[in-house]
């Protein structure tokens, strides 16, 4: 393996292995821009250099920061539930400029987040069944702050599946 950090080291050599290491790493999944600088820094490339292959990598159509926020949006609102907050700070820590995140955001339907929050608070509550109303409140209001609901919404999803539990139990 080529030490990047030799100054005698061959500058192509340097170059494909930095390259390497990125195709490795958009091989496993989209990366963004900031992800790998971060992981051929990591390698000790010099910045220069690691700029230079994410530049060609842009420029080849293998790294796109908007396509890999969508992505990465998509993913985490339908696997985890997350709402537009944690998304936003998801997104931040992976480097991804504030305009792109705002753009890519802004195509969230509301209405499909709301859903989202029911699904979630229909799945948990099996685990706190035969809890006091106000523990459970609590916990389901709880699951989905930590997801990234407001305290608004929160509220109004968890009363709407309690009282649709209440009602079910009632028949």
């Amino acid at each position: 393996m080529v030490d990047p950090s030799d100054p005698d080291a061959d500058p192509r050599a340097v170059v494909v292995a930095g390259r390497t290491i990125a195709m490795d790493r958009l091989a496993e999944r989209d990366r963004s821009r900031a992800e790998l600088l971060a992981a051929l820094a990591r390698r000790r490339f010099p910045p220069e250099v690691a700029e230079g292959i994410v530049d060609q990598l842009e420029a080849e159509g293998l790294v796109d920061d908007e396509r890999f926020a969508r992505a990465w949006v998509e993913s985490r609102s339908r696997t985890k539930g997350l709402a537009r907050p944690v998304l936003r700070m998801e997104l931040i820590r992976k480097g991804v400029a504030r305009e792109i995140i705002d753009t890519v955001l802004e195509e969230l339907d509301p209405e499909a987040e709301r859903q989202a929050a029911h699904r979630l608070v229909q799945r948990k509550m099996r685990s706190v069944q035969g809890l006091d109303p106000t523990v459970q409140a609590r916990r389901l209001t709880g699951m989905l702050a930590r997801k990234g609901y407001g305290p608004q919404v929160a509220f109004e999803v968890v009363r709407a599946e309690l009282d649709l539990a209440q009602e079910f139990l009632s028949e």
